[in-house]
């Protein structure tokens, strides 16, 4: 597997990522290490809290909405429809108990999403609304399968862009089609996505869009992103306001309840200030690095994991289209417990990866090198 050009990967992992030191990590797809740079926010947030108080608060403002243009490049939003949230499960309830819902209304989405991508549709019940699961076929989820589930009281497709257990990565430009051509909503849940693909939500129409930092984007937990169309702000209902969704200010001579006219009247109270601030410095490695170089890194070194798994006795799970892939290789072997092979693989050879649903999870990132990948090699080995 080649490198990608103009970067000196061997640098940036000797300079930024200092889990190195202790691990070959290949579970991105759980909860990332930080970079250095992000840590050294997190470090410096500390200290001015310790000496300075709310001294400074104005200037950490000031940073945030530097951030914010940042989120609405990445996916190329306006900054307008950019609010923060605390998590992926954060943004999804908001667009579930906002959205104008009807008795009689349904929502579809397919059967392997995480429970996070469920719940909270499960969750209008009791407002009369229902909840369909497709299942997938032949490893992946099918757009006709996901348009025989809906009718004329669809109102919403919830999908993830990436499947968490399966890597399955869903044709997000075939589903906004699909959801345009029937009068259909479409709300996506980005974390898996975000990082190894690139997303233009104005290119690919997408109607909501959420993603914690903490995964690809190697942000801490707790610091993410919402995304709201802006033909959608003022018709969902705003949930969870407070001083920071109105238009005055909280220290305004008399109350008057007036929204702001974005997406930041989903922003409710104080934020997660250290983690957004942490969330940013990541966000700028990316950019520094280019968006489209992290994407071919990142892909390039799950063909690399694909290569070895096979190499070492193990068969590569789910759809074998190249179109179908994503940065998340899911692995079996007849026999193997791939509960006991993660514990095995950590214990043993110092590799981190993950069991979801029945299969051993093996998620890379731009930094993981050939060191890597050989105690990873010998690793799976060991495990058949």
């Amino acid at each position: 597997m080649g490198d990608s050009p103009g970067i000196d990967w061997d640098e940036v992992r000797q300079t930024q990522f200092p889990v190195v030191r202790n691990w070959a990590f290949f579970d991105h797809a759980a909860v990332a290490p930080l970079p250095r740079r992000s840590g050294e926010v997190l470090r410096e947030w500390i200290d001015r809290q310790e000496h300075q108080g709310v001294v400074g608060w104005s200037e950490n403002e000031t940073r945030l909405e530097g951030i914010r243009d940042q989120v609405a490049r990445l996916i190329h939003a306006d900054r307008d429809e950019i609010a923060f949230i605390n998590s992926t499960t954060h943004g999804i309830g908001l667009i579930a108990e906002g959205f104008p819902w009807r008795a009689g209304d349904n929502v579809v989405t397919a059967a392997d999403e995480y429970p996070s991508n469920i719940y909270p549709w499960m969750n209008l019940e009791s407002r009369g609304v229902e909840l369909r699961m497709v299942p997938s076929r032949q490893g992946r989820i099918w757009p006709e399968d996901l348009s025989a589930a809906m009718d004329r009281r669809t109102r919403l497709l919830a999908i993830s862009h990436v499947e968490f257990a399966t890597g399955f990565r869903n044709d997000l430009d075939a589903l906004a089609a699909l959801c345009q051509g029937r009068g259909v909503a479409l709300c996506v849940d980005a974390i898996q996505g975000l990082g190894p693909f690139r997303i233009d939500v104005r290119g690919t129409p997408i109607d909501f869009l959420a993603a914690d930092g903490h995964k690809w984007l190697l942000g801490p937990e707790g610091a993410g992103l919402l995304y709201v169309r802006r033909d959608w702000i003022d018709r969902l209902r705003p949930i969870g306001v407070g001083w920071h969704s109105v238009v005055g200010s909280y220290n305004a001579p008399r109350v008057e309840f007036r929204l702001k006219p974005n997406a930041q009247r989903w922003e409710g109270g104080s934020f997660n200030m250290p983690g957004l601030l942490s969330f940013g410095a990541s966000l700028g490695l990316f950019f520094e690095w280019g968006l489209d170089t992290v994407s071919r890194r990142i892909l390039d070194r799950a063909a690399a994991v694909r290569e070895r798994a096979r190499a070492a006795g193990w068969t590569v799970a789910g759809s074998p289209r190249e179109e179908d892939r994503s940065s998340i290789v899911v692995l079996e072997r007849p026999g193997v417990d791939p509960q006991a092979a993660a514990h095995r693989l950590r214990g043993r050879h110092g590799v981190v990866a993950a069991c979801r649903r029945g299969r051993l999870r093996i998620s890379p990132h731009v930094y993981n090198n050939h060191d890597d990948l050989e105690r990873l090699q010998a690793g799976l080995a060991e495990c058949g």
